[in-house]
């Protein structure tokens, strides 16, 4: 499988490892791609999983509906169900890095019987982040979020001949390599396609705090100490909000996980999933 619908929607997808083996599904985050776990995929696969990595609403060129209530987190978790519906995998692992961490936390939050086990790699569960916000330094980190609600003005600073390099600067000084970087804007350079994944925060207001509810599911969440998005509060913060099985790993390592460290994040997505036991299809 390349590809999976949901509805009128097509995204590609990397479909990796034996067909009858359990399924992880990896969500990628901004201004990444499903190439942002290339040095990932290999490792899961080779331990017998089958790995499917999408190309998420908004960064596949056929998946990019109009307008920010398309991009509420409804939408991107019907994407995972219907990814692990195509594959025929009643329930699944996922693991997500930035924005498609927040997508897996909220997978596990309202799918729990489809999800087997869950791992977040940078982003804390949403309630963690929305509490620090009111009692750390994270509101001064996050104001970018508050910028991308602007129309027009933040696909103007990523794109245009004045804001691309400085655009650029900000994703290299972060830790993101140059190489993954350069093939990240060739797909936001794609007609919409900036302004499809911007409004992944533009969605963020139309999902109310009440449905930030506490995991059941065995939670991983890994926590980069340079990590120059998210600060240390909402990474401690997080375990409040998980109720089921939890291991909460801290690395010395910068946001960017799944291209920095990917022999790591596979050992520990292989830890984890192991230690759930049993199949996740069954």
């Amino acid at each position: 499988m390349n590809q999976f619908r949901n509805g009128d929607l097509v995204f590609d997808v990397r479909d990796e490892g034996p067909a009858d083996g359990d399924v992880v599904i990896l969500l990628h985050g901004f201004p990444e791609t499903k190439e942002s776990w290339d040095d990932v995929v290999p490792g899961l696969a080779d331990a017998g999983y089958r790995v499917l990595a999408p190309d998420q609403r908004g960064y596949s060129p056929r998946a990019r509906p109009g307008g920010r209530r398309s991009y509420v987190a409804d939408n991107l978790v019907g994407d995972v169900v219907a990814l692990a519906d195509a594959a025929r995998a009643k329930r699944f692992h996922v693991v997500g890095h930035d924005w498609g961490g927040a997508v897996a936390w909220y997978c596990a939050m309202w799918q729990p019987e489809r999800v087997a086990t869950v791992t977040s790699l940078a982003t804390p569960h949403p309630a963690a982040f929305a509490r620090s916000l009111l009692s750390s330094a994270q509101l001064l980190r996050s104001w970018y979020f508050l910028f991308y609600q602007l129309p027009k003005l933040p696909e103007w600073t990523a794109t245009s001949a004045f804001g691309r390099p400085r655009f650029r600067d900000t994703l290299l000084r972060s830790g993101l390599p140059e190489a993954k970087l350069d093939t990240y804007t060739a797909v936001l350079d794609e007609p919409g396609a900036m302004t499809a994944v911007i409004n992944w925060y533009r969605a963020v207001p139309f999902t109310p705090p009440s449905r930030q509810v506490p995991v059941t599911v065995p939670t991983l969440y890994v926590y980069g100490t340079r990590d120059f998005a998210l600060g240390s509060k909402a990474a401690d913060l997080t375990g409040r909000y998980v109720t089921g099985p939890y291991r909460y790993e801290r690395l010395d390592a910068t946001h960017w996980m799944p291209e920095e460290v990917p022999d790591v994040v596979v050992r520990l997505v292989l830890e984890q999933i192991g230690q759930a036991g049993g199949r996740a299809t069954g």
